[in-house]
């Protein structure tokens, strides 16, 4: 795709880059155009190295950090310490539904990745111990992270147990027998399977680690007596957007800028394009985030995002169709709402579509048939369709939508 010209933007995002060496010249002109993961990296970090900024890595007022990695390219960046928990709370203090909740000093408990939880337990290295004792696990006095294992639907059932007294220790102790509970939706899902009715019921919900699917945020409404709600950001970025009870979204924008850039080829998708100067030790600008969006017009006009699709590199792209992975979700949960985990895997012109069940009974033939045709008529492959008991989780922990 052709890049865009360089633009303008406002006098505080101008101001605030002047400095910095990988900024001067734009900021000089106020023209600015799209920047990527590769075209920081090119040159970091000595051009983002002001004296302020190496100031700031001294004394600790700064750090370097990783962008999370899934199925892309990881950037390195330099923040503030927290930086991502501090927006993280900063949505939930302000979020109509939850807000209370975090007014309420109600302990956070995480149930992510296994990579999350040994970065925490990284993080309070210096506490001593062994990675997997409790003090290494609290992030901060109110968040404190569970899952030490890489794929959930291995839990054992001694780790499950571990898990759901580890919940009740938290909630009875700091929270009065509450809690907020933290989670990739994935996670969650495998949790409350294992757990039943042994699992006490938080009083509040967000997941926002990866694409949910819509049967998998079904499966947490029908089985969370309390609000769920989405959060939309990144490791570079912060939170910018965050879900209702409805599933509408809304901006959380504060220092920011957002502008959409359609992809040709593709039923209505744009790049998520964002300006910030929230991390005032690297500002991006114009920043193509690599993430992908639906409007509820087509347009590109931001205040009409209505999801967050997939990732631009996770696109597939045949001789028909470009398809993200929110298009194929809308195929698979149509059909039906058993469906839990999927994944599509293509070679040449064909696909071979391999899902669980929430209950782990296949899809009978008529569901099978109507998924397989749907599925192809979307894609442009010629689609089967394969239940299995497990799919394996990547080893960042996350799954992946499409194998190529």
């Amino acid at each position: 795709m052709e890049a865009p010209v360089a633009r303008p933007l406002s006098p505080a995002f101008v101001e605030a880059t002047r400095a910095i060496p990988f900024y001067r010249e734009q900021a000089v002109a106020n023209s600015f155009p799209v920047i990527t993961k590769a075209d920081l990296a090119q040159s970091f970090p000595e051009s983002f190295l002001t004296p302020q900024v190496e100031q700031a890595l001294e004394s600790g007022a700064a750090q370097y950090v990783w962008s999370t990695g899934t199925n892309h390219a990881r950037m390195q960046l330099i923040r503030p310490p927290l930086f991502l928990l501090r927006t993280y709370y900063a949505v939930w203090q302000d979020h109509p539904d939850i807000g209370d909740t975090f007014a309420a000093g109600v302990p956070r408990i995480s149930v992510t990745t296994r990579l999350a939880t040994d970065h925490v337990a990284r993080v309070n290295e210096s506490k001593g111990g062994e990675p997997t004792d409790i003090a290494r696990r609290w992030l901060d006095d109110r968040t404190f992270y569970i899952n030490q294992d890489l794929d959930p639907a291995l839990w054992t059932p001694a780790a499950v147990e571990r898990m759901l007294a580890e919940i009740d220790t938290v909630r009875s102790e700091k929270g009065d027998g509450r809690y907020h509970l933290d989670c990739s939706s994935y996670h969650a899902a495998y949790l409350l399977r294992a757990g039943g009715t042994r699992l006490a019921q938080p009083v509040s919900a967000i997941h926002g680690y990866e694409f949910t699917p819509r049967n998998v945020r079904r499966f947490l409404e029908e089985h969370l007596d309390c609000p769920v709600v989405e959060l939309f950001g990144s490791t570079e970025l912060g939170y910018l957007y965050y879900g209702d009870t409805q599933g509408r979204y809304h901006p959380h924008l504060e220092h920011m800028e957002v502008e959409l850039q359609p992809i040709p080829g593709t039923r209505g998708i744009h790049n998520l394009i964002v300006s910030s100067i929230r991390n005032p030790f690297m500002p991006l600008l114009r920043y193509n985030t690599g993430d992908c969006v639906h409007t509820s017009d087509g347009s590109a006009d931001p205040r009409r995002i209505v999801r967050f699709c997939g990732r631009e590199k996770e696109l597939l792209v045949t001789d028909t169709a470009i398809t993200s992975q929110a298009e194929l979700d809308d195929v698979v949960a149509n059909v039906s709402p058993r469906v839990f985990v999927y994944q599509l895997r293509v070679e040449g012109g064909d696909g071979r579509l391999a899902y669980t069940t929430f209950d782990e009974t296949a899809l009978d033939a008529d569901e099978t048939t109507a998924l397989a045709a749907s599925a192809a008529q979307l894609t442009g492959l010629s689609v089967t369709v394969e239940h299995r008991r497990h799919i394996p989780i990547g080893k960042s922990g996350k799954y992946a939508w499409l194998e190529r």
